[in-house]
């Protein structure tokens, strides 16, 4: 199994259940509560920690019980955070998230008083040992500076970036990375097209630009889309399942790609994999629900 490393955020994910979701100006008791770590890139992290690679975490922190909270979280399921910088003061990123039990959506409220991940920490990163890098698709300009120091120092070195959102500038990342993880979301605020051809239409255009690429697109309950290095695209579907929570469903997809990816699986069983460990996510409840290949 491979040492894989992991840049992007972590957060404190205070989770209300509802029975349907709420409108504007409405009183409502919630069904549950839970209080746990959250964050694309460490989602990811502890999903490919649990299928079985020696993860760590380069992230930034603050140095008060909610940040120690996220630490020991990443504790618990094996992931080395001793690349993590923590400041003090500030707070820990914190997601307010509304599940609706009826149909496992969720509606995420965010705010964050830290600043990113530096390029300067960054480079002072022993690569030398690591089999894959995983980088969030945001800090643009920093995280470009991170992916022009390992193409100048790590040529060989496995790079996949996600792309959830629209950010400023962030196209310029992805000449870098050899696999490219684009989210439904990303590709319907891109593309005028927002049928099911507006995923194979994007992944082509892409594949066009970046012929040298494995490019990925999840695309929720319809599964997901993958173009290979000739050009053709393939289509996995998503398991029957009772959808219970889809809460860090795109994360364990992300993480089922990769890690098929790195055992040398080809494009299409790649998606395939990741669509049916993101369907056993989706009907449990957090991260504890990996049963392997």
């Amino acid at each position: 199994m491979a040492r894989i490393i992991g840049v992007g955020i972590a957060t404190l994910d205070i989770i209300n259940s509802v029975q349907g979701y709420p409108a504007e100006d409405a009183e409502m008791r919630i069904l549950s509560q839970r209080i746990c770590r959250g964050g694309n890139a460490t989602n990811t992290l502890v999903v490919l920690s649990q299928l079985g690679h020696h993860c760590q975490w380069a992230g930034v922190l603050s140095d008060e019980p909610d940040g120690q909270r996220i630490l020991d979280d990443l504790k618990q399921y094996q992931i080395d955070a001793t690349l993590c910088r923590v400041v003090k003061g500030g707070k820990v990123p914190t997601s307010y998230i509304t599940l609706n039990q009826n149909n496992g959506s969720r509606t995420i409220i965010h705010h964050r008083d830290l600043p990113e991940f530096s390029f300067n920490y960054f480079a002072q990163i022993d690569l030398s040992s690591c089999g894959w890098l995983h980088f969030e698709g945001r800090n643009v300009s920093e995280t470009e500076k991170m992916l022009v120091h390992v193409a100048a120092n790590n040529l060989a070195l496995p790079c996949s970036l996600e792309i959830e959102k629209v950010r400023p500038g962030i196209k310029v990342l992805f000449k870098y990375a050899g696999t490219l993880l684009f989210s439904k979301n990303y590709v319907l605020e891109h593309d005028d097209d927002n049928g099911i051809g507006g995923a194979i239409n994007f992944l082509q255009a892409r594949h066009r630009e970046f012929p040298d690429k494995q490019i990925v697109c999840a695309w929720g309950e319809d599964g997901a889309y993958g173009i290979d290095h000739h050009g053709i695209v393939y289509h996995a579907p998503s398991p029957a399942t009772k959808v219970v929570d889809t809460l860090a469903a795109g994360d364990t997809f992300n993480a089922a790609v990769i890690d098929c990816l790195i055992s040398g699986y080809a494009i299409e069983e790649a998606i395939k994999n990741g669509c049916r460990i993101a369907g056993q996510k989706c009907a449990h409840v957090g991260l504890d629900f990996i049963k392997g290949r």
